[in-house]
């Protein structure tokens, strides 16, 4: 994964330049560094939305919890992500995982995508997180004439399938909705979901796995990993965490060098966001775009999109393979080219700051939570194909559950159990990934 993992992506010594960096309470709370040895009953590696909810259950259960980061608390993708609170946390159209998996595992699958969205709305309250909660819902748009049939078509099957109802916007609504743009052809309206900050939202976790009992320790990194008939040793560079078991909550920053059982299983992806300066009243009006609601174009490259509540604009797009740092000075141009094109109003508006990061893609195109040994000593919670921020911390919440065998497996739905498959030739997913975005970009142009 040499193009796609580039070590300029993993600088755990700094944060990441983001407006969420920028602008975050906060943390509040110690997590000095593993030193010397320590034990507990569970280790987890990954300070993010999945480790810190798992870490968050299994305190709260009184279980002996301490948590690996190898940078800061949020330092990956839970700290610089777009805020999207929301369903779709899959690649795999509902059609093949209906057939791959069955009706009813996919009912399961769609209704815990939802519960995902109430989980972090009761955490934000139970422990008092302010996370610029903002906009209720989310809508899709047909960035071309062809595809405002696509969302007729997939609101009946919604319906249908899942019972949930959506609302479909034509050109003239979506005016009247302050969501215009010359490029947005139709759209359709989800009421499930909402806006956050997310590195606020994960800084709570972290403050509310603490409270609960739960160890946190920062620049941390797993270096390396040893397996004992007594359980696990866990090195990092000034100490050894031994632990009876051990979820991995790594995602698109999973180091396959030290975790052998997530190699050539996992697909990081570069995902890339720009904020702009505060936008007027008057110029968000000129554009036409003044809804706080989530948006997202109907590319298979998609861009995303969000008012935010202090009067910013936030625009990210997958695309580029190259996370070098060059790379990313690289993309830029691309992405503030795609901004201007869907917001000519905004075409001089400065943008203020820049950043990106990985999702985390699998072979099949659904999450995995489950076991990875046969012992089932060894969990993992991963890969929400670019929308982690929900079901990340419904995932989380799960995996401690089977670890504690609080819950069985048959609980959750097949489609998030069955397998974490590994990728054919895994060495060529560079390759894979790069054909895959040619093949994108054409369709997208359709």
């Amino acid at each position: 994964m040499a193009s796609t993992t580039h070590p300029h992506a993993f600088h755990f010594d700094r944060a990441v330049d983001s407006y969420w960096e920028a602008s975050a309470d906060p943390l509040a709370l110690a997590t000095p560094p593993l030193r010397g040895e320590a034990r507990c009953e569970v280790a987890i590696i990954g300070a993010g939305f999945t480790g810190l909810s798992a870490a968050l259950e299994l305190a709260e259960a009184g279980v002996d919890v301490r948590v690996l980061e190898a940078g800061h608390v949020g330092w990956g993708a839970s700290g610089r992500n777009g805020g999207f609170a929301c369903i779709g946390s899959h690649k795999l159209p509902y059609e093949r995982m209906i057939a791959t998996y069955g009706l009813d595992a996919t009912k399961q699958y769609y209704a815990a995508m939802r519960q995902s969205v109430e989980l972090v709305r009761d955490t934000l309250t139970r422990f008092a997180i302010d996370a610029w909660a903002s906009g209720d819902g989310e809508v899709t748009l047909a960035h071309l004439p062809g595809r405002v049939q696509e969302l007729k078509d997939e609101q009946a099957f919604l319906a249908r399938t899942f019972g949930d109802k959506t609302e479909f916007l034509p050109k003239e609504e979506l005016k009247a909705r302050g969501l215009d743009g010359p490029g947005f052809h139709a759209g359709l309206l989800g009421a499930t979901g909402f806006g956050i900050h997310p590195l606020n939202y994960v800084r709570g976790l972290a403050r509310a796995a603490a409270g609960a009992g739960a160890t946190i320790h920062g620049r941390s990194r797993l270096i390396r990993w040893e397996e004992t008939q007594a359980g696990h040793r866990l090195h990092t560079a000034e100490g050894v965490l031994s632990a009876r078991q051990v979820i991995v909550a790594t995602n698109g920053y999973t180091p396959e060098d030290v975790s052998r059982r997530h190699k050539g299983r996992i697909m990081p992806a570069l995902s890339s966001i720009l904020v702009t300066r505060v936008l007027s009243g008057e110029e968000r009006r000129a554009q036409g775009w003044t809804s706080p609601l989530m948006a997202y174009d109907s590319r298979k490259l998609l861009h995303y999109f969000r008012l935010l509540p202090n009067g910013r604009f936030l625009f990210g797009g997958r695309g580029g393979t190259d996370a070098s740092d060059q790379g990313a000075t690289d993309y830029r141009p691309v992405l503030e080219g795609a901004f201007r094109q869907l917001f000519p109003a905004w075409a001089e508006v400065e943008i203020t700051h820049y950043w990106r990061g990985f999702v985390c893609l699998a072979y099949d195109l659904v999450p995995y939570i489950g076991p990875l040994d046969e012992k089932q000593t060894v969990w993992t919670a991963i890969a929400y194909h670019g929308n982690g921020v929900a079901m990340g911390s419904w995932s989380g919440r799960a995996v401690a559950r089977l670890a504690m065998k609080k819950a069985a497996r048959d609980e959750l739905s097949p489609v998030l159990t069955r397998r974490l498959a590994m990728f054919p030739l895994p060495a060529f997913r560079p390759l894979y990934l790069k054909g895959a975005y040619v093949w994108y970009g054409w369709q997208d142009g359709r």
